[in-house]
């Protein structure tokens, strides 16, 4: 069955999510709403120093938006940042070097970015793709510390400032490669069975879409979206993805062009991008396709992610949510 859809999900990328997708869907493309100036308004892009999270960056320090980069690598991030400053002219470019896969780290940072700022849009990018099982010094599977814990953990921190401000938005950017995923939450570590990086990270984005269903339920105030940003050539496919990026090579969108739907979420007007909580495929038609789960399965990500002792102290785990068994 997994090979089926997987082959299913293959012929249907090849048509919708490579370049020539982009280039058919983008006939109905509506430019005046990415044709605005954001000048006022926050905006945090984690994972910002290349691919998608720097086109997305770039494309909102043009509009005037003030952009806070989150990132990991100190040395890459400067360099993105100078990049952007240089040719956007936008000087309010903030870096800020995070860990996302240490919760602890990403809590200790919002308690100090709330202190000194505001914040009006979050993107969540950033993510990785290890192909061999490498744990935290937390004792975490690394792609589930990053794409999964990490994305929650900075979130939930920074929900209560989103909430001051005026039309407050987060967008994950999560993969259609979770489509070819049953939601398992028996297996969260990825310790019962032979690793597989890919898969894992494809269960990561479906947990990622289903924490963006919640949330938005949650926190009614805020728009949460979660997209497909379509076959993408990016510094992290080419690393992690190399017999994939070898196969398609030409075939793969450029890096603006996985970052429209990302950019349209983030800067449309609130009714076009209402209603809050869905899952948006690899282009910012008005039109887009759900991946739900089943009520109860959603609900033992939600309530039980997390089986091991993570402590982050000070966290709001929303009255038992994503409790740990371990000790939270």
């Amino acid at each position: 069955m997994l090979l089926y859809r997987s082959a299913v999900w293959f012929a249907k990328g090849l048509r919708e999510y490579t370049k020539s997708g982009y280039e058919s869907a983008s006939k109905d493309f509506i430019p005046d709403e990415l044709e605005v100036q954001v000048p006022g308004r926050a905006f945090m892009v984690t994972g910002g120093n290349s691919g998608i999270g720097k086109a997305t960056a770039f494309e909102i320090a043009k509009r005037g938006g003030t952009v806070h980069l989150v990132c990991r690598d100190q040395n890459r991030a400067e360099g993105a940042r100078g990049e952007i400053i240089r040719e956007s002219g936008n000087q309010n470019i903030f870096l800020h070097i995070v860990d996302l896969s240490d919760p602890k780290t990403v809590w200790k940072f919002v308690e100090n970015f709330k202190q000194e700022h505001t914040l009006n849009v979050l993107i969540n990018n950033a993510g990785c793709m290890v192909n061999k099982r490498e744990l935290t010094e937390d004792g975490l599977e690394k792609n589930f510390a990053t794409n999964t814990l990490g994305v929650y953990v900075l979130t939930t921190a920074l929900i209560p400032v989103l909430e001051k401000e005026h039309d407050p938005r987060v967008i994950t950017v999560s993969s259609g490669g979770m489509l070819v995923q049953k939601l398992n939450t028996d297996d969260l570590q990825s310790e019962r069975t032979a690793f597989d990086g890919t898969m894992v990270y494809a269960q990561n984005k479906r947990q990622q879409v289903v924490l963006t269903e919640r949330w938005a339920r949650a926190h009614p105030a805020i728009h949460f979206s979660c997209m497909h940003p379509g076959w993408v050539d990016t510094p992290g496919v080419r690393l992690s993805m190399p017999g994939f990026h070898a196969r398609l090579g030409a075939r793969l969108r450029s890096e603006a062009q996985g970052a429209d739907t990302v950019l349209w979420l983030a800067l449309a007007p609130t009714d076009a991008v209402q209603p809050s909580g869905r899952f948006f495929q690899g282009d910012f038609l008005p039109g887009c396709e759900g991946a739900p789960d089943p009520p109860l399965r959603a609900a033992r990500v939600w309530e039980g992610l997390f089986p091991f002792p993570v402590i982050v102290p000070g966290l709001p785990w929303q009255g038992g949510s994503f409790a740990c068994r371990g000790g939270l």
